[in-house]
């Protein structure tokens, strides 16, 4: 038996029991793994009866291993008695433990908040105009162009905005070196803006072989706090001059670039393409707007412990993603000069608007009574074997019966995403 009571906004108390034939059952595991590790005098290790070893150490040396033998399915028992939706880890305390009535738990948990919507039909989002300027499509060709472009050494004129420059620095504050201000055959791009201040303007116009004196400031407010403000000198030494000689867009370069005969074929493709994607980034605009509605719409008292939750999992996510790279998430972390704290701030707001879009989606889901076929569950676990690339009958043998409940619930919010982006209102 269990019973529930209320300690504050979604924040609940549940108490339940655990048998005292049950919890022996836990007490006789806990002497099995613990017993081969207690030393009593007359008795090989492991050897020692269990009322002997209670005898010399209290039968408390055992209760430990016990709880946890028999909590987790007296606790999931007493969350589905009580029809609740919890949405933290418990705080479990044990508050009694007696031979003839067993063990008496009580969990805090914080549970899922009620959420009141209104007026989801109807949302309104902005028309979004789409077009596609001939800008874009030539910079698509340039980046095309870049991709076939070729290194041309030059030796008959000095240095143009535009060229590769390799050369040796050495950089000098106060007439003292400092550090990380020296380098060796840097190729370093005219008006790439990389370097700081008029570094780059004051090589055009030199030629290969010079020594070059450089004069900048650093800007205020630069990384190396010890350089902000400060007037520098670098020395140069110019090595090499090169220039990124780029293909003419003709005919003749579209065939050997792409499947199509002409210039025009070319750009019409590219045309159809940045279409299609701003067409595709519009309608994840707009949904984004009507979530963003609708949560504006919808009473909700949502337990901090669930935004701390997604930013826990978005931090997992991205730390899952750089580790595919080689970089653990501490190193990241060094690289960027951020703490912990600074990246969970980042993801906060981000964060909480994920979650009360859900708790507001779930909410239409649940009063437009949207149901999830088996065909339905199916075809998303199809889904995700193709995703990775997994035979599905592989993936149904490890998907357990919950999970198969969680991809309902996603199902259901997808189709309350849909419903209510079916019945917005574009305004102008």
């Amino acid at each position: 038996m269990s019973s529930v009571e209320n300690i504050d906004i979604n924040k609940v108390k549940i108490i339940f029991n655990v048998s005292a034939d049950r919890f022996e059952e836990g007490l006789k595991y806990s002497y099995n793994k613990n017993k081969g590790r207690i030393a009593i005098q007359g008795f090989r290790k492991g050897k020692a009866p269990r009322k002997i070893i209670e005898a010399n150490y209290g039968k408390e040396i055992f209760y430990d291993d016990a709880f946890n033998f028999v909590l987790p399915e007296a606790y999931d028992a007493a969350v589905k008695e009580n029809n609740l939706e919890v949405v933290s880890r418990p705080e479990i305390d044990v508050e009694n433990v007696s031979d003839t009535d067993g063990v008496t738990f009580e969990a805090i948990v914080y549970t899922k908040p009620e959420v009141k919507v209104s007026d989801y039909k109807g949302l309104n989002y902005k028309k979004i105009e789409i077009n596609v300027e001939d800008k874009e499509i030539q910079d698509e060709i340039d980046r095309e162009r870049e991709k076939n472009s070729r290194i041309i050494e030059i030796t008959d004129r000095p240095i143009q905005d535009g060229d590769i420059v390799t050369i040796d620095f050495k950089g000098f504050v106060d007439g003292e070196a400092f550090e990380g201000g020296e380098g060796k055959d840097y190729d370093l791009t005219i008006g790439s803006h990389s370097f700081i201040d008029t570094f780059e303007q004051q090589l055009i116009g030199k030629n290969v072989g010079d020594d070059v004196e450089v004069n900048v400031t650093f800007p205020e407010g630069y990384h190396q706090k010890e350089l902000s403000g400060k007037p520098a000198m670098f020395k140069v030494e110019i090595k090499d001059i090169k220039f990124k000689e780029l293909p003419e867009v003709d005919d003749e370069f579209i065939q050997d670039v792409s499947e199509f005969n002409t210039v025009d074929e070319y750009k019409n493709d590219i045309r159809e393409k940045i279409l299609a994607r701003k067409q595709k980034d519009g309608e994840e605009e707009k949904k984004q707007e009507i979530l963003k509605a609708l949560t504006e719409k919808s009473e909700m008292n949502v337990p901090q412990v669930m935004i701390e939750n997604e930013i826990d999992n978005k931090i997992n996510e991205f730390s899952s993603n750089i580790k595919r790279q080689g970089l653990s998430l501490d190193m990241y972390l060094k690289f960027m000069g951020q703490s912990m704290e600074t990246m969970r701030e980042a993801y906060r707001i981000i964060s909480e608007q994920h979650v009360k879009s859900r708790l507001a989606l779930e909410a239409v889901a649940e009063i437009e009574n949207f149901e999830v076929s088996e065909e339905e569950i199916n075809n998303e676990i199809q889904k995700i074997a193709d995703a990775y690339g997994m035979e599905k009958e592989k993936l149904v043998n490890v998907i357990k019966e919950e999970d198969r409940v969680n991809l309902a619930k996603d199902i259901k919010v997808q189709k309350a995403l849909d419903f209510i982006v079916d019945n917005a209102v574009e305004t102008e």
